[in-house]
């Protein structure tokens, strides 16, 4: 007891020590870890440690404040440290790799922790090829049907070097749909889905959003599609603007939506009965787009939300005359073409749709920006 005493406060000591990075979860992110791999030499946070304790030829995990710790475990956690695991782990990580922070679903945390410590991916001897950094890759996900719910097995063929993504209902037919590398994004989106693999790859077809749920049983299959599909898409903004510095293409390879949710609408004539709808608020394209129901394959429409300069601003509270039937908190987008009236389900949500729509009216909109996007026209 004596021991573990005089350890706990050395312990904790480490984590604030300068030069360690040991004041974050080495694999996360997230503050003030609370947990140890002491085979690693690392500290990490409650949630990357249930993924660790499912690797013991790897990673052996204590808590820093309810077990005992032993001197030589002590010794090894000073003379390592987080920032020394990286250097090792994360050497070699190819800069289209999604390296997830604390809110990111669990499959990607636990693949890019499986895609360090397990397969050594991105240690400096690695030659490991496997994560998709060619930006081509060829195989079967499970995709919902446009008007069924049903998931069925397509094939699906990346190329970057051709700048598509095709899938095939049919082998004996052509693709079913041909998406242009430029017009494409891919986030994970498990919740929605309801799978823990769920992945919603986004295209515009005919100036509309196309959505595709798609989904691997193999974690590690579908994070390699994902960043296949980042490969794919740095390599094609590195071909289109050649002198944009890559630390400002990297934003640019696939964004998740700002915000989600149900609100009800009206018409432009704000007489019509609200209509519960579901919205995603694209805060890089500016756009509000909007469903009949989450996993629906095209939009039923959408709003561009400009900067507030351009005559555009969000109010909290309804026009003169409208009001809901059982949802009262409204909020009025307000654009120099129309006011789009909608309603919350409670105080909460509507405060966090006025915050969202508001930190995209006042980022400006560059024509720089644009060019960027590779997603402009």
């Amino acid at each position: 007891i004596m021991a573990q005493d005089c350890n706990k406060p050395v312990l904790l000591e480490l984590l604030t020590a300068a030069g360690t990075g040991n004041s974050h979860c080495a694999d996360c992110g997230a503050p003030d870890p609370e947990w140890a791999s002491y085979k690693l030499g690392i500290f990490i946070c409650l949630n990357c440690s249930g993924i660790h304790r499912n690797l013991p030829e790897i990673s052996r995990v204590k808590s820093l404040h309810l077990d005992f710790w032993e001197n030589d475990l002590v010794e090894f956690m000073r003379t390592h440290g987080n920032f020394c695991a990286k250097a090792k782990y994360e050497a070699k990580v190819p800069p289209f790799y999604y390296i997830p922070d604390s809110k990111d679903c669990l499959v990607l945390k636990e693949q890019w922790i499986r895609a360090k410590y397990e397969r050594e991916e991105f240690v400096a001897s690695s030659v490991c090829h496997e994560t998709g950094s060619s930006g081509s890759r060829e195989g079967f996900l499970w995709k919902r049907g446009r008007d069924s719910r049903r998931f069925l097995k397509r094939r699906f063929l990346l190329s970057a070097w051709d700048g598509v993504l095709k899938y095939y209902t049919k082998e004996s037919r052509g693709p079913k749909a041909v998406i242009s590398i430029k017009d494409l994004n891919a986030m994970f989106q498990t919740e929605k889905i309801r799978n823990p693999h769920g992945l919603q790859i986004t295209y515009s077809k005919e100036g509309q959003m196309r959505n595709l749920f798609v989904y691997h049983e193999s974690g590690k299959e579908i994070v390699d599609w994902f960043n296949a599909i980042r490969a794919a898409r740095l390599q094609f903004l590195r071909t289109t603007f050649p002198t944009t510095p890559e630390a400002e293409l990297l934003p640019k390879i696939t964004r998740n939506y700002f915000k989600e949710g149900y609100m009800e609408k009206t018409g432009p004539k704000h007489k019509e009965a609200f209509k519960k709808r579901w919205f995603s608020l694209d805060s890089q394209e500016r756009n509000l787009l909007y469903f009949k129901d989450p996993l629906d394959a095209f939009e039923l429409g959408h709003v561009f939300i400009g900067h507030k300069e351009q005559g555009y601003e969000v109010q909290a509270d309804l026009p003169r005359g409208v009001s809901g039937k059982k949802w009262k908190a409204g909020l009025t987008i307000v654009t120099p073409h129309r006011k789009f009236v909608c309603v919350c389900e409670n105080d909460r949500e509507q405060k966090e749709w006025l915050a969202a729509l508001n930190v995209v009216i006042s980022q400006p909109r560059t024509g720089c920006e644009l060019r960027q996007t590779g997603l402009s026209a």
